[in-house]
């Protein structure tokens, strides 16, 4: 097969939750278990970091594979979903894995695909596990893909767990309480392994004490606080206290949301605990790091600039607690009006979503090509009833023409809502 070909069968012959949604969501470790097996346990043949949580585990993951790559290590990175191209979800110091490696992969695993059924997440793992462990990495970034307790990629034991924080998403199948999403994110908490525990809520805080017994915890924010922010050419240059000694240090990142000021008090406590174990995170190699994730990791779609006059961005900000970073960010840019142009997907709160989203704004609604898109006139009906108006578009760049046609220089478009809508912006 060429590698279109490997892509058609693999998007088509297995189940991909990204386009059908739950049907594809594979509530236990064993087909995972059984295609490592087959490919030797590729996963215990490097060490791993496992990033679990609600929002920011993007982020974090790839920004401490920007800090181990500059540190000097080769790196793995494990995320998802892609936007552009499908060997996005599997690089190795920033660098995408090779086509062919991805067509000789499938064509081996095949006859097991035809056996077990796996989804089409639980064979992209089986496939990062192989890279890795073929091209040996010293070290492997982990995303969860969902959850945390029966996602596929818990079948490593890492060097280290980290759990971003706790939201509602995806409640249909990680449950209906925060405590409920905050114990399944915590699945991955493993025996004797340091968890660096990012955003905590009174919620949350009596599930993750639960596991003090079993794993030595370590709450971000309470080693940490931001001291004070500033964008200094498209830079977020942050101040930190660390609260132990009172020292004061400044990081700039190339990852301008003011979200990221969250997630940056993760990854420091999380490269701390690191370097504690023998890591060479020391703060220096920390600094240079985030001045360059995008470049050194290639992480695209978090309040991403792709055009001035008028600004557009994009954002993969699509479930409440991420709209909500969103709608702050807005607060604190400048603009002379705001076009919003979103899609969602049917199984989001979108009614949640969409009583945050700004009023004052002109609205484009469209869907991304998938089967799981919300259709832009169900959409564009559940908007006005939060008086949010705008017509609407087949496709993204549809309505991005639209709305480039209506902004002025001084304007602002922002994308939203979803990732796979965020993935098909034509650059």
């Amino acid at each position: 097969m060429t590698y279109q070909e490997t892509l058609h069968y693999l998007f088509t012959r297995l189940p991909m939750f990204s386009r059908i949604g739950t049907d594809a969501y594979k509530k236990d470790l064993t087909n995972t278990i059984r295609l490592c097996g087959a490919l030797g346990d590729p996963q215990k043949k490097f060490k791993t970091i496992h990033i679990a949580g609600t929002n920011g585990k993007g982020s974090t993951s790839h920004m401490l594979a920007a800090i181990l790559q500059t540190a000097g290590y080769k790196t793995g990175l494990y995320t998802s979903p892609h936007l552009k191209d499908f060997r996005e979800r599997i690089k190795i110091n920033g660098q995408v894995c090779s086509e062919e490696f991805v067509i000789d992969f499938t064509e081996r695993i095949k006859p097991l695909i035809n056996e077990i059924e796996p989804s089409f997440f639980e064979i992209t793992v089986a496939m990062a596990f192989d890279h890795f462990a073929k091209q040996g990495v010293d070290v492997a970034v982990i995303e969860v893909g969902l959850g945390g307790r029966l996602d596929s990629t818990n079948i490593i034991t890492p060097e280290l767990s980290v759990i971003t924080n706790i939201g509602w998403d995806h409640m249909n199948l990680l449950g209906d309480t925060l405590e409920k999403i905050a114990t399944e994110k915590a699945g991955i908490i493993k025996k004797g392994i340091p968890a660096v525990i990012g955003e905590v809520i009174p919620e949350t805080r009596p599930v993750f004490d639960s596991y003090a017994t079993s794993a030595p915890l370590i709450y971000a924010q309470e080693r940490r606080w931001m001291a004070g922010w500033d964008y200094e050419h498209h830079l977020l240059k942050v101040e930190v206290v660390d609260k132990a000694n009172n020292e004061h240090h400044h990081y700039q990142l190339d990852l301008p949301g003011i979200y990221q000021t969250k997630n940056l008090l993760t990854v420091l406590e999380a490269a701390h605990q690191l370097h504690l174990q023998g890591w060479r995170t020391d703060t220096a190699t920390i600094q240079k790091a985030l001045q360059h994730v995008k470049k050194l990791t290639g992480l695209h779609g978090r309040w991403e600039l792709i055009q001035n006059n008028p600004a557009v961005i994009l954002d993969v900000g699509h479930n409440v607690d991420g709209v909500k970073q969103l709608s702050r960010q807005l607060e604190l840019t400048d603009y002379d009006h705001l076009h919003i142009i979103t899609g969602m997907v049917k199984d989001k709160d979108v009614d949640a979503v969409l009583a945050l989203l700004p009023q004052d704004a002109t609205y484009y609604f469209t869907q991304a090509q998938i089967p799981r898109a919300l259709d832009a006139v169900t959409l564009q009906q559940k908007a006005a009833g939060h008086l949010l108006i705008g017509n609407t578009y087949p496709n993204v760049n549809e309505a991005l023409q639209h709305a480039l046609a209506h902004a002025h220089k001084n304007d602002l478009v922002l994308v939203c809502g979803s990732v796979f809508l965020v993935g098909e912006v034509k650059r």
